[in-house]
C-alpha cells in the first residue's frame, strides 16, 4: 500500500510540475494554484518515502545505504522542479537545470525499481 501511494504521489507530482510548467508565464493565477498544489505534493512524497524507509526499508538489510541515497536523489529531484519552476517564473533560462532535473529524476526512478520494496522490473 504504501509503495502504491508514493509511486501515485510522485507520478501526479511530476504531471502537475509539467502542467505548471506550461502554465507559467501565461495565466499567472493558474500557474500560481498549480505551483502550490505542487508544493503540496512535493510534502506527500517526501513524508510516503520516509514512511516506507522506516517501515520497510530499515529492516531489509544490505540496502540501507542505497535507500539513504535514494532518498538524497528524490530531495534532489524536488529540488531540481522547483528551481526550473522559479526560474521559469523569473525569466531565466531553464535548460540546464531541466536536463539536471531529467538525468537525476532517471537516476531515481532507476534505483527505486532496484531496491527490494520496488516494482521488480529489472
Amino acid at each position: 500500500m504504501g509503495t502504491h501511494l508514493h509511486i501515485t504521489a510522485w507520478v501526479l507530482g511530476i504531471i502537475l510540475f509539467f502542467v505548471a510548467f506550461a502554465l507559467s508565464g501565461k495565466n499567472d493565477k493558474g500557474a500560481k494554484i498549480v505551483h502550490m498544489i505542487v508544493r503540496l505534493f512535493y510534502l506527500l512524497i517526501i513524508a510516503t518515502g520516509v514512511e516506507l524507509y522506516v517501515r520497510t526499508g530499515m529492516k531489509i538489510p544490505g540496502f540501507g545505504g542505497e535507500y539513504i541515497g535514494k532518498m538524497i536523489f528524490g530531495i534532489l529531484v524536488i529540488g531540481f522542479m522547483e528551481m526550473v519552476l522559479v526560474r521559469k517564473k523569473k525569466g531565466k533560462s531553464v535548460t540546464g537545470v531541466f536536463v539536471g532535473f531529467i538525468v537525476v529524476a532517471i537516476v531515481t526512478i532507476l534505483l527505486g525499481l532496484r531496491l527490494p520494496i520496488g516494482f521488480h522490473i529489472f
